[in-house]
């Protein structure tokens, strides 16, 4: 549900007090108008507390509890922007089978600022020559379904400061991974974002004039629903050196306490505590 709509919501049932209220104190005793009251205020709490729950499920993807920056949301995923480091704190999207495939590739697209957030933000000149590429969160290859989409992966919103032979190398080879396991298993929720070891942005690398934050790691959680649902997470340090993928596996939890952020919220307790303790290497094949 969009902002707006949660508002409209929202406003309608104060709406509604008042009138119930003024009905109340015109044709029933002070008891009843009171009675009516906790009534309408019952309404209003369960109808606030459905519009929360259905605002951290965007176009069916399920979003992290922990959204309280800045957030964006585009055709293809959901980010959430941070003006202190520059770029997102996660970008949240669905892959589906059909997804994984599409006409409308990257040729011709150049990196864009987005100028949906406001103050100092990253531009393209804030790159070049930095040593770092424009990593994308969410892949370009992830939105070759849609013009818009594809389009939309290039704002700078969507990006972070990627050492390069992991862009093109590790990070490059679990986004395919995603989606060979997206046209497998017909559909996934992915998580993913930068990992600051440190709580302030006081000290840490920058580059370009806008100050944009470099990232320690990257984090990435994959949740497979159905009537088995799986969850796996991956973190990949940001540096040259050779990582492989089962040396950066790891069960979501683990992500949780690095992160700060809470995912896949939106499930029954029972099975996001069992998926999130560990993964079965021997489910994502």
């Amino acid at each position: 549900m969009h902002v707006q709509t949660i508002f409209r919501t929202i406003s309608f049932m104060r709406y509604a007090i008042i009138l119930s209220l003024l009905a109340a104190f015109t044709s029933c005793s002070e008891k009843a108008a009171k009675e009516v009251a906790r009534q309408v205020e019952a309404a209003v709490s369960e109808a606030q507390e459905k519009s929360r729950q259905q605002s951290s499920v965007a176009d069916g993807c399920l979003l992290p509890a922990s959204a309280d920056e800045t957030l964006l949301r585009r055709v293809a995923y959901t980010a959430n922007y941070n003006a202190e480091t520059r770029q997102p704190d996660w970008v949240a999207w669905e892959l589906t089978k059909e997804e994984t495939r599409g006409e409308h590739n990257r040729q011709g697209i150049n990196f864009q600022e987005d100028y949906a957030v406001s103050g100092r933000r990253a531009t393209a000149s804030d790159y070049s020559r930095s040593g770092y590429d424009r990593g994308h969160m969410c892949p370009s290859a992830d939105c070759k379904w849609s013009a818009d989409a594809q389009q939309q992966s290039f704002l700078l919103t969507n990006i972070c400061p990627q050492d390069r032979e992991l862009n093109a190398g590790a990070w490059n080879d679990l986004e395919q991974l995603c989606r060979k396991w997206a046209r497998r298993y017909g559909c996934l929720h992915i998580v993913c974002g930068p990992v600051f070891y440190d709580d302030k942005a006081t000290g840490r690398k920058t580059i370009g004039r806008n100050k944009i934050a470099v990232p320690d790691a990257f984090f990435k959680v994959v949740y497979r629903p159905g009537n088995n649902p799986q969850t796996i997470g991956f973190i990949y340090a940001n540096h040259s050196q050779y990582q492989s993928l089962s040396d950066a596996r790891r069960t979501v939890d683990e992500i949780e306490r690095i992160t700060g952020f809470d995912f896949y919220h939106q499930l029954p307790d029972n099975i996001e505590n069992k998926v999130e303790a560990a993964f079965d290497e021997g489910e994502w094949r």
